[in-house]
């Protein structure tokens, strides 16, 4: 049993990877990039994450995205690490090192910063191989956020039209077009999107293939702010691993270690039970360097460390017996200035030289004179007596003096002696066992690790119950509820028919079983409900995205112009299946200059009245 438990413990040991990203090549477009037709070029501009590729027609469009990259620019400094121009994406490495200084164009997941967004647009353009000069002369798909504000879309058409001289552009949202590509073909659903990301989550009623975007609704949650409350969590429990305890790590975890309880309060009871715990918690091995630890030095590394002990104290006591001796012959030069100042019968020099001494007759001066003379003697004989047989004796007896310093050791010289004295015992083998002796046992590893235990289920928990972290929101659950009271009982039915979940925080394990709980709870009884989860919910929208680029390829009524661009404005939208609904920008009409410079009349009252009515 005990063999097993020790097993089972190791093998609940995960070290982090700490992956470092690899800087994106600069890849060629390929001959199906070069048509007759330009190819779109498709971008599901995220807020965690940038995804970028062709949508090439034919049997093979392509794997995956040919990018994918952190939607993060940092600005370098001249000489700094890295250059000074500005460092993109993967281009950044590790972000710990950089995260004082990394910016993002997004706030929470619509683009509000453009210089930013330019940045991303000149990587992603630049390492898919775009050859055009002066222009990207493609046409773009890009996923924009759900009721996306026109001001945020007005710039972003901005920045294609003007700055990338683009032909035409197609907006769409990126959870619609994950859905747009796991249904059947041609098929018009119904139905409802749970979607969860880096900084949100959105739920989407589609009633006939079209979103309904009275009723949707967005909880101002996701996977930063989970990652952010487990880094609170584990730097509050393991203090002493403060700086170690990262951002990175944080989302490792997630990504890798939590998941989502099907019953959060039951969960929690299975946790208190020792043995679930043993069973179940992981344990985070956090880098350390067991270089430092004095057992790992062998017994000729010790003996060579206290011969330099050994020679480094030598050299202190005699520096310092040299630097007394220096100072007792200036003491005793002095005193026999001043007596032969007596011996010359320079009486008031002689009294004058006494008082500054301290002294009250010659007989002192001259017991003094005799004190001081024997201890810069002795201080000779040691000096001379370490040099040849090179003994270490740290203890000096001087006499005492009246005005200058004491010549006995101070407490701590002799406190600072006593420290070396195992140093300096005559029997070598007694000196070795204090030292094998006061050898603590202590296990380094276990002390760098992160016991992960009901935190894999905290962090993810903060999408269903927002007060966790202190938000004042309601949770999916809750969420889910309000938006199907707002239907009739046969909407209702037909929505829970299709329960559709994408985005990267809907990846943990038992997310759709939680789902369908919840559901479970909400619904009428013996009623009927279908979760689907999608076929691979991170990247499904870059892939839904281009499947309905090459589907409309042809199609002039769902691209915008750079004509229509001109005309309408930069916030004008085309809807499609799979776009946010178009509301123009009403302005209220304004009185004529002539109305407002005309003379008052009778009928003014009644004019103006017309007109502010009017307004």
């Amino acid at each position: 049993m005990a063999a097993a438990g020790a097993a089972g413990a190791v093998a609940n040991v995960f070290p982090f990877r700490d992956a470092r990203a690899a800087p994106d090549p600069v890849l060629e477009a390929g001959p199906g990039a070069h048509g007759p037709l330009p190819v779109p070029l498709v971008l599901d501009n995220g807020s965690f994450q940038a995804r970028a590729g062709w949508a090439c027609p034919g049997p093979d469009p392509g794997p995956e995205p040919r990018l994918q990259f952190r939607a993060v620019c940092a600005r370098g400094r001249g000489g700094a690490r890295g250059g000074a121009g500005p460092q993109v994406g993967n281009a950044l490495g590790s972000l710990e090192p950089l995260r004082w200084m990394l910016r993002s164009p997004f706030d929470r997941n619509v683009p509000v910063n453009l210089e930013l967004q330019e940045l991303l647009l000149d990587y992603s353009f630049q390492h898919l191989g775009v050859s055009s000069q002066g222009c990207v002369d493609h046409p773009i798909v890009l996923t924009e956020a759900v009721c996306n504000p026109l001001y945020s879309r007005q710039m972003m058409s901005e920045l294609l039209f003007e700055c990338y001289g683009i032909p035409k552009v197609a907006y769409g949202i990126d959870s619609l077009f994950s859905f747009y590509h796991n249904k059947p073909k041609n098929l018009i659903s119904s139905g409802l999107i749970i979607s969860s990301g880096y900084q949100c989550t959105h739920i989407l009623p589609i009633l006939e293939g079209r979103l309904d975007a009275k009723n949707c609704k967005r909880i101002n949650l996701g996977g930063s702010q989970a990652a952010g409350y487990l880094q609170r969590l584990l730097q509050l429990k393991y203090p002493g691993h403060l700086a170690a305890i990262t951002l990175s790590r944080m989302e490792e975890i997630l990504h890798e270690h939590s998941y989502v309880a099907e019953d959060y309060v039951e969960e929690l009871q299975k946790w208190r039970c020792p043995d679930y715990y043993e069973n179940n918690v992981h344990k985070m091995q956090l880098p350390f360097s067991s270089k430092l630890l004095g057992s790992t030095l062998s017994s000729e590394e010790k003996q060579e460390r206290r011969q330099q002990q050994l020679r480094r104290l030598q050299e202190l006591n005699a520096r310092r017996r040299e630097e007394k001796l220096q100072l007792d012959q200036e003491r005793l030069d002095r005193l026999l200035y001043v007596q032969e100042l007596l011996e010359d019968g320079q009486m008031d020099q002689f009294h004058k030289a006494l008082v500054e001494l301290n002294m009250d007759s010659p007989e002192e001066l001259q017991s003094y004179i005799q004190k001081l003379s024997s201890a810069v003697e002795q201080a000779k004989q040691k000096i001379l007596q370490a040099e040849v047989t090179l003994e270490v004796d740290v203890v000096d007896s001087k006499p005492e003096t009246p005005d200058l310093e004491q010549l006995e050791p101070s407490l701590e010289d002799v406190e600072s002696i006593n420290d070396f004295e195992p140093l300096f015992s005559e029997e070598t083998p007694e000196v070795e066992k204090p030292v094998t002796t006061v050898q603590p046992v202590f296990n380094l590893a276990a002390y760098h690790q992160l016991f992960v235990g009901t935190e894999r289920i905290r962090a993810p928990e903060i999408i269903f119950q927002p007060s966790l972290i202190g938000e004042e929101q309601a949770g999916i659950a809750e969420t889910l509820q309000y938006i199907l009271d707002r239907y009739s009982k046969d909407v209702q039915d037909l929505l829970v028919q299709n329960v559709f979940l994408t985005g990267g925080n809907m990846m943990y394990p038992g997310m759709k079983s939680r789902i369908e709980k919840e559901l479970l709870e909400m619904r009428p009884f013996q009623s009927a409900f279908k979760v689907q989860l999608a076929s691979n919910p991170v990247l499904d929208a870059w892939y839904g995205a281009r499947d309905w680029a090459l589907d409309h390829l042809d199609n002039d009524e769902v691209w915008i112009t750079r004509k229509e661009y001109e005309e309408k404005g930069g916030e004008y939208l085309k809807e499609h299946c799979a776009s946010n609904i178009y509301v123009p920008i009403r302005l209220p009409k304004q009185a004529s200059r002539f109305s407002d410079t005309q003379a008052p009349s009778k009928g003014s009252g009644a004019s103006g009245g017309s007109a502010g009515e009017q307004a």
